[in-house]
C-alpha cells in the first residue's frame, strides 16, 4: 500500500468520478485506475462502484475512507515538523474564514507576508459549519469564526475578542434614530437574514425561539457579501456581529440589548494535530490585532 494510492483513492472519492480525479492530479486516467485496482486487490475488496462513467463508494471504501484520510494528513504532518525542524519558511498554509473576520486576517496576513514571503497561503470563506467539516478532515490549519464550544473533543479553540449582536442597518434608515433596539423590535422590521447553515442565524434563531418571537423575514442570502448590498439600499435590515461591518462607513450597527448578545470570535484548531510554526505565526499576529476589536 503507497501514499500515491490513498492519494488517487481520496481524490476519486471526493470527485466520483475517475476522469476528473486524474486531471486534478495531473495524472492520466489509466494510471490512476490501475493503482486504485491495486490498492483494492491488496485489501481483496472493492472500494468503488463503476455506473456508467461515474464512481461510488462502497461501504468498504466508506469504511477505508477516513483511514486513508488521516494516514495522507499524518504524513503531510510528518513533512511539516522536519520542515519547521530545519527551519525552511516554506510551505503552505490553509486557513479558513467566516465573513465577519475577514478584515481582521488581512490586517494580519499583511504583516505575516513580509516575514514569511515564501509561505502559500489558501483561505477558505465559508460558514461556520462548512469551514468545521474542512478543519476537522485535515483541509484547514485553522479557520476564524464566532465558534466556540469548549467541549468538542476534537477541536480547540483561542479567544480573539467578543463582539456584539447588532442590527445593521444603512445610516438613512428611519431604524436607526432609536436609541435602543431588543429582539422584540425584530418582527416589525424587514429583515434580510443570512441562510441556515451560518452560525450567526443559528444563534439568532435560538435567541428568537427563546423569547417566543418570530421575525418577518423577507429574504434569506448564503453569501454575507450581497446581504451587506441589499442593506445599503437603505430598504432592509440584518442582524450581524457588529465587527462584520468595520469597513462599511455607510452603514450602522445598533447593538441589540439584552442577555446573551456577545459571542466569542475565536480561532479553531484540530485537536493533537501538529501545529505548523508558520500558522502559530499568523495566529500570534491575529491575537494581537484582535485587541483593536475588543467590544467596550
Amino acid at each position: 500500500m503507497e501514499l500515491r494510492q490513498l492519494k488517487y483513492f481520496a481524490k476519486a472519492a471526493e470527485l466520483q468520478n475517475f476522469t476528473e480525479a486524474a486531471a486534478a492530479l495531473f495524472i492520466t486516467q489509466s494510471t490512476l485506475s490501475q493503482q486504485i485496482k491495486q490498492l483494492e486487490d491488496e485489501l481483496q475488496l472493492p472500494l468503488f462502484d463503476r455506473i456508467a462513467k461515474r464512481v461510488r463508494l462502497t461501504e468498504a471504501g466508506k469504511s477505508f475512507l477516513p483511514y486513508a484520510l488521516k494516514t495522507l494528513k499524518d504524513s503531510e504532518d510528518g513533512r511539516d515538523i522536519l520542515r519547521d525542524l530545519m527551519n525552511l519558511k516554506t510551505g503552505t498554509l490553509s486557513v479558513g474564514v467566516t465573513y465577519g473576520l475577514s478584515n481582521l486576517l488581512t490586517k494580519a496576513v499583511g504583516e505575516f507576508n513580509k516575514s514569511h514571503p515564501q509561505i502559500k497561503l489558501m483561505i477558505s470563506f465559508g460558514t461556520t459549519q462548512e469551514l468545521l467539516g474542512n478543519l476537522e478532515t485535515g483541509n484547514l490549519d485553522f479557520m476564524l469564526s464566532f465558534y466556540d464550544e469548549p467541549d468538542n473533543e476534537r477541536i480547540i479553540t483561542d479567544h480573539l475578542f467578543f463582539a456584539q449582536l447588532s442590527l445593521i442597518a444603512h445610516s438613512n434608515h428611519p431604524v436607526t434614530a432609536k436609541k435602543n433596539i431588543t429582539l422584540q423590535d425584530l418582527p416589525g422590521l424587514p429583515l434580510i437574514l443570512p441562510s441556515p447553515g451560518y452560525s450567526i442565524r443559528s444563534y439568532l434563531n435560538l435567541l428568537m425561539k427563546k423569547n417566543d418571537l418570530s421575525p418577518s423575514l423577507s429574504i434569506e442570502v448564503n453569501d454575507i457579501h450581497t446581504l451587506l448590498h441589499f442593506v445599503q439600499t437603505s430598504r432592509w435590515v440584518t442582524v450581524l456581529m457588529n465587527s462584520t461591518i468595520r469597513h462599511h462607513p455607510e452603514l450602522k450597527a445598533l447593538p441589540i440589548i439584552g442577555a446573551d448578545m456577545q459571542r466569542q470570535a475565536t480561532i479553531a484548531w484540530p485537536k493533537n494535530v501538529y501545529r505548523k510554526k508558520s500558522a502559530s505565526s499568523l495566529a500570534e499576529l491575529l491575537i494581537m490585532h484582535s485587541a483593536d476589536y475588543q467590544t467596550a
